[in-house]
């Protein structure tokens, strides 16, 4: 029952590369990438029902029509981080119950060594 669930999800940071552009805001070309894995009609409803379950995207919640933030960019294409030409699948994911302890969630975009950037969460000096 939902009582259970919400035991479950209690006090929850889950945070990584999900592989997953939640929605178009979260890519530069959406339209060409429908069926591309990642931005797939599947996968974004399986991710948006995981948030209806009591969690929250950190980034989302504090940047709701942030263009351009991307957290990867294909090596395959030398030119598309220089471009900003990317997605955004990394992510902090909180239990809702967790938002009033975090301040924000930034992206690293300048810190190069990799084809995703670092992101960062702010908490609060008192949880």
């Amino acid at each position: 029952d939902r009582r259970q669930r919400q035991m479950c999800i209690r006090d929850r940071i889950w945070t990584g590369d999900l592989n997953v552009a939640k929605e178009e805001i979260d890519l530069k070309n959406p339209s060409t990438n429908k069926k591309t894995a990642g931005f797939t009609d599947k996968e974004r409803k399986n991710f948006s029902s995981i948030l209806k379950e009591g969690f929250v995207d950190v980034y989302r919640h504090f940047f709701p029509n942030e263009k351009g933030s991307y957290t990867f960019w294909s090596y395959r294409f030398k030119k598309h981080r220089e471009s900003n030409i990317g997605w955004r699948l990394d992510y902090f994911i909180v239990s809702e119950r967790l938002l009033p302890s975090i301040k924000g969630c930034y992206l690293r975009k300048n810190v190069m060594g990799s084809d995703h950037c670092p992101i960062l969460l702010h908490l609060k000096d008192e949880l």
